[in-house]
């Protein structure tokens, strides 16, 4: 039997079969690199029904729009910038209000808010920092490269050396929020509000929810298929 590929690289190909890896509880974002065969022996999912699922997914008519592995790198940036980066920034705000309210209302009878509140305040702080360095460090060197191969020209190596360096540091960034969600999802029992919860307590932990979704399509978009297309036009173009 050969080796299955990647999850990391069916999301690629179909975004769709996202949903299939997350009802299965297999992170397709942060560990995508991980064959179907590794997920499928650790979690003890019969691999031959998860690629059957998956394979029944793929053969849905879909548009070629959102087919991203397709796109030019700059129109998936400017699209993870739009989207991704934007949401993060719109969403933190209100976020954290709502878990203000919440740890000083339900925090004597739910004391795990505080420990969401912790984990989501660091998060908010890292990753504000994180993209800044990719809008203003690897972004613009891939719209370089990008100009670089549509002009016919080669251009010199960046001043950190080679886009690997940037790279891997987002990739560790990446796995750290990644981690950082995971705990948030079991200290909120999977984003779902007690019985005594109020509707801020259910709202709060819809938008958390959210979040954690968006994280996971917005690292999936950069770890399988900007950075790889990145890291190969970089062997193409730098003299």
């Amino acid at each position: 039997m050969t080796k299955s590929p990647s999850v990391g690289s069916f999301v690629a190909n179909d975004f769709r079969t996202a949903a299939v890896f997350q009802k299965y509880g297999i992170d397709f974002c942060c560990k995508g690199g991980k064959s179907v065969d590794e997920v499928c022996n650790a979690k003890n999912i019969d691999r031959d029904i998860l690629l059957k699922e998956l394979d029944d997914v793929s053969l849905i008519p879909g548009t070629a729009d959102n087919d991203y592995s397709t796109w030019p790198l700059d129109k998936l940036i400017d699209y993870i910038e739009n989207n991704h980066h934007r949401y993060v920034e719109n969403a933190i705000p209100p976020l954290t209000q709502f878990l203000d309210k919440l740890c000083n209302v339900h925090g004597g009878n739910h004391p795990e808010l505080f420990e969401i509140k912790e984990q989501f305040n660091a998060a908010s702080g890292e990753l504000a920092a994180h993209m800044k360095k990719e809008e203003l460090i690897l972004f613009p060197f891939v719209y370089r490269m990008v100009e670089a191969i549509n002009s016919g020209v080669d251009m010199n190596a960046a001043p950190f050396g080679t886009v690997k360096n940037p790279i891997a540091m987002m990739m560790h960034e990446h796995d750290v929020e990644g981690d950082r969600f995971s705990k948030i999802s079991s200290l909120s029992n999977n984003y779902t509000p007690p019985a005594d919860g109020c509707t801020t307590y259910r709202v709060a932990f819809a938008l958390l929810k959210e979040f954690e979704e968006d994280l996971h399509k917005h690292i999936h978009l950069e770890n399988n298929i900007l950075f790889p297309k990145a890291l190969e036009m970089e062997m193409k173009i730098i003299s």
